[in-house]
């Protein structure tokens, strides 16, 4: 490998050539998956959130559970009072003790109303839980399934050109050793802000190959000399003429 120093333009010119299309093609391989990652990562999680969501409802659920018990046992103490308190009417020594004994029974009574209704209050929220729960339960089946497949098709679409993949990848690797690192930066810097990931394009039509604005006849001259770098004045893509090659021959 001929070392960075010793390149000409030419050969750089070649060489950014040959890793935009290299580039290129590794760009292509991805939009095969096309939105796959990305919809696998969602329903990824979506799935968390569901299981997170039906966790904490069944939580709820027992605490609501128990909230009943626990107003069934006040029912049954307030009941016991209840009967306490009728016995001792029975033998009281004033109206001022039956009375007293009388407004006990009263709020013992309103308590158990009371604790009736909540029980009532929290059957209802129970069955909505129960009911929430089955429906999350089910959108979460769903979910796994459509994760299945979608990670079952891009499995397919991976392996299918991981070979390839890797031989693009190394062979960027390779070009982007032979390129001084101010130039890889700037090629990196190009294709990280343009919607294609073009950074080096042709001459095309008189028009540069990548924003299609008219390059006048003496630049075009000077991309075909191949002595310098040139940038395209609109849009900052590097230019090379039609003629440079994918191939590095250093």
């Amino acid at each position: 490998m001929a070392d960075i120093k010793e390149l000409t333009v030419e050969e750089k010119l070649r060489a950014l050539y040959e890793l935009q299309d290299n580039d290129s093609k590794i760009d292509k391989i991805k939009i095969l998956r096309g939105e796959l990652p990305l919809e696998v990562g969602d329903l990824e999680d979506e799935i968390a959130g569901l299981e997170t969501r039906i966790s904490n409802l069944k939580d709820e659920l027992q605490e609501l559970e128990q909230a009943i018990k626990d107003k069934h046992n006040n029912i049954v103490e307030s009941t016991s009072l209840i009967k306490k308190y009728e016995e001792q009417q029975n033998n009281v020594r004033n109206n001022r003790e039956f009375d007293s004994l009388t407004k006990e029974i009263e709020f013992q009574t309103l308590e158990i109303e009371l604790f009736e209704k909540r029980i009532r209050e929290f059957t209802t929220q129970m069955e909505e839980k129960k009911i929430t729960i089955q429906d999350s339960e089910n959108l979460l089946e769903e979910r796994k399934n459509d994760l299945k497949h979608k990670k079952d098709e891009l499995s397919e679409i991976i392996q299918e050109t991981a070979k390839e993949e890797d031989e693009l990848m190394k062979r960027s690797e390779e070009i982007s050793q032979i390129i001084e690192s101010r130039l890889l930066s700037a090629y990196r810097r190009i294709r990280a802000n343009t919607l294609n990931g073009l950074a080096v394009v042709p001459v095309q039509r008189d028009a540069c190959g990548g924003c299609f604005n008219k390059i006048p006849p003496q630049r075009q001259l000077d991309i075909r000399s191949r002595k310098k770098i040139i940038p395209c004045e609109y849009c900052g893509r590097i230019l090379v003429d039609n003629e440079i090659s994918g191939d590095i021959t250093i």
